[in-house]
């Protein structure tokens, strides 16, 4: 699809379902989710709710070109047999999904759920490992062990379904050994997809509280040390890096992932979930959202984020009762943004984008800035393409700055809506 395409796109690409209910909140985590008992009729109130704002909008036609779904959490395996059925709501309202990923946790997946799942249209699990040392995922707060891990994942992989593994390093209790020891653990497991990704501490959540915000176990030398360590042995076994914290077997990349990073309109359904329109989405969307303000003039792209908590969600059903808080971005501003996420990317910034960049941003300032950031070892030029290096994926946050600030202005036009 090319970039006029994407920024021109009548519909979504991709769609997110949130589902914000955990068995217990880790300390580490400051994502909308909220501890729920296994049977509080709460979760199936809102699986309805997800599933009739899903058939509402396949009438508008803003999902008619949906190629990928995602359900991510929270927990979705906490709803046990009503996340299969709101699955396969999802499926029969977009009709073209080529992936279909649900997140899980080994605690909440079994092996029922697991065939329920891949006869509901899912094609993909996201399983939450994060460490094979029980030690670690004690201190994590996790309610899984090891061996049920390994159990779970195996069971996902000999179901035929793609599966994907988070790791987490730089973590309370980790060694180098401990972490080397969990990736050729889930090495062994089968999965054809695992992310690995540094402990984030974040404000406001137990961890910040018990640990402060720069623990030595959470260091960036030693957060860079892991990542360096997890990319040779995952190389090794024939993992491909293709974004800054995810590797895959040959043809075993998330879709829906790469639609985030590759500048197509997504939509976000559920307590906080985001979303990102074009002008064209966005007015589909207003057939079933009247709440919904006309655009501004200089709106080029939307970013939307549903503000309803879960239990009001759960008992309004209609589209037209959501809030929501709306971002209103400039062309300029898409364009940057398109050049910060291609950064991402051991791809790089492709030719096309930089063309399609070119003519929002004009040519000689994003070839200045392309060449500063070579010089400065942030890039490296492969082709006609610019891919981030070494320097590039560890000081990330200068290098997306740096092609952010080509918006020239930064500053976005933002409101809050509400029925």
């Amino acid at each position: 699809m090319s970039w006029d395409q994407r920024w021109l796109s009548p519909g979504v690409v991709a769609l997110y379902v949130h589902v914000p209910f955990c068995a217990r909140k880790c300390g580490y985590c400051d994502f909308a989710s909220w501890a729920t008992g296994r049977h509080d009729p709460l979760m199936r109130d809102y699986a309805t709710a997800i599933a009739c704002q899903v058939e509402e909008l396949a009438s508008t036609g803003v999902l008619a070109g949906a190629s990928t779904a995602y359900f991510g959490g929270g927990t979705p395996t906490l709803l046990g047999q009503d996340l299969p059925r709101l699955v396969a709501q999802v499926v029969r309202s977009c009709g073209g999904l080529q992936e279909v990923t649900s997140e899980a946790n080994p605690d909440s997946l079994t092996p029922d759920l697991i065939e329920s799942l891949r006869e509901a249209g899912a094609t993909r699990l996201s399983i939450g490992v994060q460490s094979t040392d029980d030690h670690e995922l004690r201190l994590l707060g996790r309610l899984h062990d090891s061996a049920t891990a390994k159990e779970r994942v195996r069971d996902a992989v000999a179901s035929g379904l793609d599966v994907s593994c988070d790791l987490m390093c730089a973590i309370p209790g980790q060694t180098s050994g401990s972490w080397s020891h969990s990736l050729h653990d889930v090495i062994s497991w089968g999965p054809s997809h695992i992310s690995v990704y540094p402990l984030q501490i974040e404000d406001r959540t137990p961890f910040a509280a018990d640990y402060g915000q720069d623990p030595s176990w959470n260091a960036e030398d030693r957060q860079a040390d892991y990542m360096e360590e997890a990319l040779m042995l995952l190389k090794d076994a024939q993992f491909r890096r293709y974004e800054v914290s995810s590797y895959a077997r040959r043809g075993k990349q998330c879709k829906h992932n790469l639609a985030y990073w590759t500048g197509l309109p997504y939509l976000g359904l559920g307590t906080d979930a985001a979303g990102m329109l074009t002008r064209e989405a966005y007015q589909r969307l207003q057939a079933a959202c009247p709440q919904l303000p006309a655009l501004p003039r200089e709106a080029f792209r939307i970013r939307t984020r549903v503000l309803d908590g879960r239990s009001r969600l759960a008992g309004r059903r209609d589209l037209s009762q959501l809030s929501f808080r709306l971002e209103f971005l400039s062309a300029a501003q898409a364009a940057a943004e398109d050049l910060m996420l291609g950064a991402r990317l051991t791809s790089g910034i492709g030719a096309e984008l930089i063309a399609a960049a070119s003519e929002v941003l004009g040519e000689g300032r994003v070839a200045t800035q392309l060449s500063t950031l070579v010089s400065e070892g942030l890039l490296k030029q492969c082709g006609k393409a610019y891919v981030p290096t070494k320097s590039g994926w560890l000081l990330g946050n200068e290098l997306f700055g740096a092609l952010w600030d080509l918006a020239e202005d930064q500053r976005t036009q933002t409101m809050e809506v509400r029925p």
